[in-house]
């Protein structure tokens, strides 16, 4: 620790994979971490339960991999959407160059749980449930030891949170907000986002999984509407694609009209659909793609969906999370721990990361364009798009999907902890 009075290296706002993964590998860098997550246990239906190879890979780094696969869960390893003119591949992983050419779907509460409990091995890690993130503190420049850009301005250090027990400051060389798509943290530091508008909202809902039904999670396409169908163990997870602000006229027309409807989308399911008696049932998830123009000021740095949404078009938003986890922790480990944290460091985080990010949006609108609004449009047979027909190309969306633009790593010097856990 530095001279003065910190009560941590970092502090990290959000529990969720992104702010989870980065504190992990912090503490095990050394780094006194503070994780702050405003509920109070992790039992919540998580949607985006998918884990991609390339975090399977920093599990592997980090000799966590097996155990984690102990966990249940199940596999997917291609993406095929069922029209009526027949299947269409989206992506195949199976040809990976990755010990693990496929996606893991597990309950993300669980993953979280694991991640937290391998953290708790380190003496550097702490994790605070049930802390609501109220205010940063906020410090003249000259008291901070952290010049700011022009001179001027004030420097995080530290927040305001309310627990159980009341009121609480925690200080520390840097914030990091990884709080999520609606971030409090982004909201405080007053980083306004750019807004795209998808063309489409989902609802998402389950319905009993019985033996004898297929393994594979899949698509549908018919008649203007388009589901994924996802494989939960004893339930499906469906999300239903419908036209942006269509759910009102979907819940207008009643429950009897909607069940119909996807049994006509998915037959197989039609003996099922009864399960759907409320609409309480289901959640609508608006659909966002945003990012801020900056990730960082003096004091403070975000990432995950606090620094970009992403559409659920290719289920790659915890994957990029988790990537820039890893960036931040290669870049941000050494200068926390020997004090000497600059802005130049934030910066660094945003460089290497927002690239990659504005690709893999522009991507995922080109394919809601593409394919998305077309399917929630038009009742005609829907084709592939042409790079998707073309032998060379096809290699690349099952990379993208599972490495993102391009794979990250964490750095050789933080595979090793820093420190002795405890057994």
């Amino acid at each position: 620790m530095t001279t003065q009075a910190y009560d941590a290296h970092c502090c990290i706002v959000g529990g969720g994979p992104a702010g989870m993964v980065l504190a992990l590998l912090l503490a095990r860098a050394g780094v006194h971490v503070a994780l702050l997550e405003e509920h109070a246990d992790f039992e919540r239906d998580f949607r985006g339960d998918t884990i991609h190879p390339s975090t399977m890979e920093l599990m592997d780094e980090l000799g966590l991999a097996d155990r984690l696969l102990e966990i249940p869960h199940t596999k997917i390893d291609s993406l095929t959407l069922l029209a009526p003119s027949g299947p269409i591949q989206l992506a195949s992983l199976e040809g990976l160059a990755t010990k693990y050419p496929y996606i893991t779907f597990m309950p993300q509460a669980r993953f979280l749980d694991f991640l937290a409990a391998e953290g708790a091995r380190y003496p550097t890690f702490r994790l605070v449930m049930g802390a609501n993130v109220q205010g940063l503190i906020e410090e003249p420049p000259e008291r901070s030891g952290m010049t700011t850009e022009r001179g001027g301005g004030t420097v995080v250090r530290g927040v305001q949170y309310r627990a159980k027990d009341g009121l609480h400051e925690l200080r520390a060389p840097l914030v990091i907000g990884a709080d999520g798509r609606f971030s409090r943290v982004r909201r405080l530091a007053g980083f306004e986002p750019i807004k795209t508008a998808p063309p489409m909202d989902v609802l998402w809902f389950r319905l009993p999984r019985r033996s004898g039904d297929a393994e594979d999670a899949l698509g549908r396409i018919a008649n203007g509407h388009l589901s994924v169908i996802l494989n939960r163990g004893d339930e499906w997870q469906i999300a239903y694609l419908i036209a942006k602000g269509g759910y009102k006229a979907i819940h207008d027309a009643g429950l009897p009209a909607f069940r119909r409807a996807i049994a006509e989308l998915v037959p197989e399911l039609a003996d099922r659909v009864d399960a759907l008696r409320d609409w309480k049932q289901a959640a609508l998830l608006s659909v966002e793609s945003s990012r801020v123009p900056r990730w960082y000021k003096p004091g403070l740095l975000v990432i995950g969906d606090a620094a970009h949404v992403m559409s659920p078009v290719g289920g790659v938003g915890i994957n990029y999370a988790i990537q820039d986890a890893i960036v931040a922790a290669n870049v941000l480990a050494g200068p926390l721990r020997a004090g000497r944290l600059r802005l130049g460091d934030l910066a660094a985080v945003q460089r290497r990361r927002e690239w990659p990010t504005r690709a893999i949006q522009a991507l995922q609108g080109q394919i809601q364009r593409l394919v998305i609004e077309r399917a929630l449009t038009s009742a005609e047979a829907l084709e592939p798009p042409a790079f998707m027909r073309l032998p060379g190309l096809r290699s690349i969306p099952p990379r993208i999907v599972g490495f993102g633009i391009w794979p990250v790593h964490l750095a050789p010097e933080l595979r090793t902890p820093a420190i002795r856990p405890s057994r």
